[in-house]
């Protein structure tokens, strides 16, 4: 009868000391009261040769060697932080409404507006090569149309040109040129238009191709006009500046009550 083959698992020195170093650590642990475990930050070890080491130390390195690069790597994850694009309103290259300081008294007589009872800021600007002048009490900003594209609505008149989006909100932009010479308006005057001026109180801004500059005018060296007819927004002339003296709240009022319908040239598009 054939015996069984033993079979042998032939350990290492190294391993066979490293093992009974373990096991002397266990039987020291149940004999006493373990301490609390203190965290101790371990140098790097540089392994010598090995004709310097005994077996168990030679043991105990290749064992923390071994340790080393099975160890998992821990990856910081970073997580990119994406800011919201906000839509793109048109900033105002300058605020033009001035406050007035004292609330004028009504003016009888020689129809004139409440804000021509003393000398008053006016701004001048250039439509189709007409000269306006506005009081700036009746302004709000003034903004720029280099690179902006106005939105246009459907079902509106000619006169209307499209929205133009601003920090005070939407501004309707109205054609000024048509509204100022009807009777000589031609298509072309809609080309080169630079700004847009928003009027105080209103949600709307006057198309013009130059804005120009500031100037007080007293009201005596205005020439108003008795009877408006129908061109009521043109409350009188400075022969002095050869320019036109635009009535806002006239304007207004001609917008809102819906005769604009009657004016040359703005039939519904």
């Amino acid at each position: 009868m054939m015996n069984r083959p033993v079979e042998f698992k032939v350990k290492t020195r190294p391993q066979l000391a490293l093992e009974s170093y373990l096991d002397a650590l266990l039987q020291d642990a149940t004999a006493e009261e373990l301490p609390e475990p203190i965290l101790v930050l371990e140098p790097v070890v540089e392994v010598p040769s090995s004709s310097s080491l005994d077996e168990f130390q030679l043991a105990v390195l290749e064992e923390q060697a071994r340790d080393a690069l099975v160890a998992p790597v821990s990856v910081p994850v970073v997580v990119p932080v994406v800011t919201p694009v906000a839509p793109a309103v048109v900033e105002p290259v300058v605020e033009v409404h001035l406050p007035p300081s004292i609330t004028p008294p009504p003016v009888s007589g020689d129809d004139r507006p409440a804000w021509a009872a003393e000398p008053f800021e006016c701004l001048l600007f250039d439509v189709a090569g007409l000269t306006l002048a506005v009081p700036l009490v009746c302004l709000g900003s003034i903004y720029s149309l280099e690179g902006q594209e106005l939105t246009p609505l459907f079902g509106q008149p000619e006169w209307f040109l499209g929205i133009l989006p601003s920090q005070a909100g939407n501004l309707k932009v109205l054609d000024t040129a048509r509204w100022v010479m009807p009777d000589r308006y031609r298509d072309d005057f809609r080309q080169g238009l630079q700004y847009v001026i928003s009027v105080q109180g209103y949600e709307w801004g006057l198309a013009v191709h130059q804005v120009s500059r500031s100037l007080r005018l007293d009201p005596n060296e205005i020439k108003w006009r008795s009877h408006r007819g129908q061109r009521p927004w043109l409350a009188g002339t400075v022969i002095e500046h050869m320019c036109a003296l635009l009535d806002v709240a006239e304007l207004a009022e001609l917008i809102a009550s819906g005769a604009v319908k009657a004016m040359p040239g703005n039939k519904r598009s």
